[in-house]
């Protein structure tokens, strides 16, 4: 074995990636993000973020491994050195994090303009088999990273065992991006109610006006509040029409529930009537020993929440991992029992818990980001944390934008761990020849003909206007 290899390059796949950069235009805008005035450096800080999302994306877990795209030089051009790393993040403050968001939300109508151009259309979410059209679904959540003492903000979390730094993400769940993200100290509350609310701004932001009419909004019962329902319900201070507003989230669990609970089984055996209704899959199929039932009318005065604020209740077969935190009734009937709580009406409660249970899907979001570089902050500074996690954002969503728009079949659904090990660092051989470049791949690589195919899709974009 010997060092002396010409010609030749790993992680060709990234290639895709920095074409998917320009095509949507993406480094430009972020160029003139942070560009200030007087300042012309070597390297555009734009596009320093850009081959560091790039770099994120192919696996890079620490700011000195965009040293990768150091070598694939001669395809993508000079790339910036780790230092240079270190002080675009220490030059991106909360102004350059705000012009950031700005261009973030420039380039994304030209992509969901995009989307809606793809022979199957824009990625509407589907509730037992039948799409959600116009309506953009919207999911929150907190996740805990653990951290080091010496690193500001670090302190032990609400989940128990972890010591470090707790972010709010607000991620799509029609495209799978991150549309908003706060780094927040460790012992930051899941549910306040500012934070809830900004976070969420920020999110309606980053949609394109078209698609601001109609959003879901989903949340655990650790992040709900009455001022951020609220807030919802007014469709964030909107009185125009045009606009619905819904949000679906999670409902503490308390003795009055369980009394609302208990007068619903007196009141079948009474009747003979069954008032629990059976909970669907998400084929639309019925899910076996769960249901389902509307507790509203049994929960006393309501009216501190908004308009039309339902409460319902969710029985399943009770988990062994949830055994141990079980009260008596759940102990007897073998049973778990949770809440949710809409304003969504004219729904059966079967298909509003449904939708509400989709709200799970923000957990394999998180932990793709995790699997990238949301686990692991490099600095003992926020600011420069807060920069790396806007870097993941854009990670976020140039591994979202690949998939929808260059990739098909099991590609475009792959994890990032799958789509680093079968796309991203396939090795190639760079020709020269008529002066023109070619990247030729292995014939005999598995996954060849995606990655050739999802070049030329990404290549024949629009070039941005």
């Amino acid at each position: 074995m010997s060092a002396d290899g010409k010609g030749q390059l790993g992680y060709a796949g990234g290639v895709v990636l920095q074409l998917l950069a320009e095509k949507t235009g993406l480094d430009e805008a972020l160029t003139g993000a942070m560009r200030l005035p007087g300042f012309w450096p070597l390297h555009p800080r734009g596009r320093v973020l850009v081959d560091l999302a790039c770099a994120i994306v192919m696996g890079a877990e620490a700011i000195g491994d965009i040293a990768l795209l150091e070598h694939q030089r001669a395809v993508l051009g000079p790339t910036a050195s780790a230092p240079t790393v270190w002080r675009t993040l220490d030059e991106t403050g909360e102004l350059q994090r705000r012009r950031i968001a700005r261009a973030r939300a420039a380039v994304r109508r030209r992509v969901w303009g995009l989307l809606r151009e793809r022979p199957e259309g824009f990625p509407w979410i589907t509730v037992d088999r039948r799409p959600l059209e116009g309506w953009t679904v919207l999911d929150s959540d907190a996740t805990p990273v653990a951290c080091a003492s010496e690193k500001e903000g670090a302190a032990g979390t609400y989940k128990k065992g972890v010591f470090g730094l707790c972010p709010l993400l607000v991620y799509c769940d029609n495209t799978g991006e991150m549309l908003a993200q706060e780094l927040r100290p460790g012992d930051a509350g899941c549910n306040d109610t500012e934070d809830n609310i900004d976070i969420f701004r920020q999110a309606v932001e980053q949609v394109p006006g078209p698609h601001r009419r109609k959003i879901l909004f989903r949340t655990d019962g650790a992040g709900f509040s009455c001022g951020l329902l609220k807030w919802i319900a007014s469709a964030g201070g909107r009185v125009h029409p045009s606009f619905t507003w819904e949000y679906s989230t999670g409902w503490t669990f308390t003795g009055r529930e369980m009394d609302a609970v208990l007068a619903v089984d007196a009141l079948e055996r009474r009747t003979g009537r069954p008032l629990w209704e059976a909970a669907l899959q998400a084929d639309g199929t019925v899910r076996e020993h769960a249901f389902v039932v509307e507790v509203t009318g049994l929960l006393g005065d309501l009216s501190a929440w908004p308009p039309g604020h339902q409460v319902f209740v969710r029985r399943e077969p009770l988990h062994p991992r949830y055994a141990r935190d079980a009260n008596a009734y759940e102990t007897e009937h073998g049973v778990r029992l949770t809440a949710f709580a809409t304003n969504t009406h004219g729904r059966q409660p079967a298909w509003l818990d449904l939708r509400h249970r989709a709200h799970s899907r923000v957990e394999p979001k998180i932990r793709d980001s995790k699997a990238e570089s949301l686990a692991r902050f490099p600095s003992r500074f926020m600011k420069i944390n807060q920069a790396w996690l806007t870097a993941t954002a854009l990670a976020c969503d140039l591994r979202a934008w690949l998939q929808l728009l260059g990739c098909d079949g099991d590609m475009a659904k792959a994890t990032p761990k799958t789509l680093r090990y079968r796309f991203l660092h396939v090795p190639a051989r760079l020709v020269h020849g008529q002066r023109r470049r070619r990247l030729k791949i292995p014939s005999t690589w598995p996954w060849a003909d995606q990655i050739v195919e999802a070049f030329w899709c990404i290549r024949a974009l629009p070039a941005p206007t």
